[in-house]
């Protein structure tokens, strides 16, 4: 019986964290540190620095 709950409460706990993700996401991202930590270790993977930086920084603007 104690399995089962814990599976149920281990799947609302996720659906609720999908549910809410962007208000987690930026409550967590509000606070300096996390910010700094969660910024340089996307920095260290080479698909992010390789396809999104130059599409940040690109000056030429899109016209769609």
């Amino acid at each position: 019986m104690r399995i089962v709950l814990a599976i149920v409460l281990m799947v609302s706990g996720v659906s609720l964290l999908y549910k809410w993700r962007y208000k987690v996401m930026n409550t967590l991202l509000a606070v300096g540190i996390i910010r700094k930590l969660t910024v340089s270790a996307t920095m260290k993977l080479p698909s992010i620095r390789k396809n999104i930086l130059p599409e940040l920084f690109n000056t030429r603007s899109h016209t769609y």
